[in-house]
């Protein structure tokens, strides 16, 4: 099969490295890619929302599948041009992706169809929205801009003061630009956080899989909000109860809902989850798979990732059974000094040789210079991957492979699944 991966990330080369493993494939372009995807496929430079050159390209190479990895292309409606055009391609369509890119959508549907979630309001006036904040008397409250903001639309606000500068910083100075003309205003939730993912054809789920991610940039969760600073899977707290009660309560309903009421959803679930005193309930919806949580679930897979994304595309998922390792997995993102503000790029990376068959590097912002070297070129630069017998001894593996990468102002936490 000859396959175009859309995307540039972590993620990307993760998925890039697993399909690079089926024995269906016979040619892999990555549009645009990294230094990393450049080592198992081709390279391809079309930016990834360029709906109309991507489909052009796939036309002219006569892609047999498409896989989009980031949001924003779901968003634009690339699943809807490319079937238009006849060409398959793994993902939701524009309307089905809705669940991701915008919040208040997710929330009607939760709410008609009695999926656990947090409390909220929706404001598309500012005034409406800072009267609100100024009648509540309990905190921490969150505030999320409604559209897509690169993971990092989400203010935890612990006092008032605070839930005002980032109605301000969301609604008015519109650091997130269009993604902040709606805001929704959340309960906060308390317990044990997790990602939660399966496949699906738009009827049928996988087996789930679920990790765990580290989205602020301090040690101990402190900090900014990041695009992810690293992960963990399984959780300490998923066993066979957990995963049939989000199974129950949550991916089977949504996909119904989705079916029902509006387009079947084709693709990656992801159900960001707060597991509470009350039980498990969403916090968000994604359409596509985590970054860095691909990085630490995809070394897990046991199937032909190539197979599974076929039979989603076919609405034959029922005929595969998708399985995963037991063994722990962890990832730890090597990101630019100053991330997730501003950073300089360019800098050659050292010490890329990995350290174990059970190692993985993986590349987000790298690319390479005139001189053929591999620089920075990112706010997260790279995910440094093992796997072991439990989540302590991977650990142990990733950091001591750490020590031996370099580049200029790198910065990593310490602390990711400790």
């Amino acid at each position: 099969m000859k396959i175009l991966l859309i995307g540039s990330g972590g993620r990307e080369h993760a998925i890039a490295w697993k399909i690079n493993q089926s024995p269906k494939l016979e040619k892999l372009f990555i549009a645009p890619g990294n230094a990393g995807t450049k080592s198992i496929g081709t390279n391809v430079e079309i930016a990834d929302t360029d709906i109309e050159a991507l489909k052009n390209f796939a036309l002219a190479r006569e892609i047999d599948l498409t896989i989009v990895g980031p949001e924003a292309p779901l968003a634009l409606g690339i699943v809807d041009v490319f079937v238009e055009a006849g060409l398959p391609i793994f993902g939701p369509t524009a309307s089905a992706a809705k669940l991701e890119s915008s919040k208040s959508f997710a929330k009607d549907v939760m709410e008609k169809w009695d999926i656990p979630t947090a409390s909220h309001k929706v404001f598309q006036d500012s005034e409406d929205a800072n009267s609100y904040l100024e009648s509540l008397n309990s905190f921490p409250t969150v505030l999320k801009a409604d559209g897509l903001a690169a993971g990092k639309g989400v203010y935890i606000c612990q006092h008032k003061s605070e839930a005002v500068t980032a109605l301000q910083d969301i609604m008015v100075s519109k650091v997130f630009g269009d993604a902040g003309t709606t805001l929704v205003i959340e309960e906060f939730l308390e317990g044990w956080e997790l990602s939660v993912f399966a496949f699906t054809d738009g009827e049928s789920i996988s087996d789930l899989v679920a990790a765990c991610d580290y989205k602020r940039i301090g040690e101990g969760d402190t900090g900014p909000n990041t695009g992810g600073m690293g992960a963990f899977s399984p959780p300490r707290i998923w066993d066979q109860n957990l995963k049939d009660q989000i199974r129950d309560l949550v991916i089977r309903p949504i996909v119904e809902a989705m079916r029902t009421d509006h387009e079947p959803f084709v693709g990656t679930i992801f159900a960001g989850m707060m597991i509470t005193a009350e039980g498990p309930k969403v916090v968000e919806f994604n359409c596509r798979l985590g970054d860095p949580e691909t990085q630490v679930i995809l070394p897990l897979l046991r199937n032909d990732i190539l197979e599974i994304f076929e039979s989603c595309v076919n609405g034959r998922l029922k005929s595969v059974k998708v399985e995963w390792r037991k063994d722990a997995s962890v990832a730890v993102v090597l990101a630019s000094g100053g991330y997730p503000s501003a950073y300089t790029t360019g800098y050659p990376i050292d010490g890329l040789a990995l350290g174990g068959d059970s190692v993985n590097i993986f590349h987000a912002g790298t690319k390479l210079d005139g001189e053929g070297r591999i620089v920075t070129n990112g706010g997260r630069v790279l995910a440094v991957n093992a796997l072991a017998q439990d989540i302590n001894q991977a650990a142990d593996v990733v950091y001591e492979n750490i020590r031996a990468i370099t580049f200029n102002d790198m910065y990593y936490r310490t602390d990711v699944s400790k």
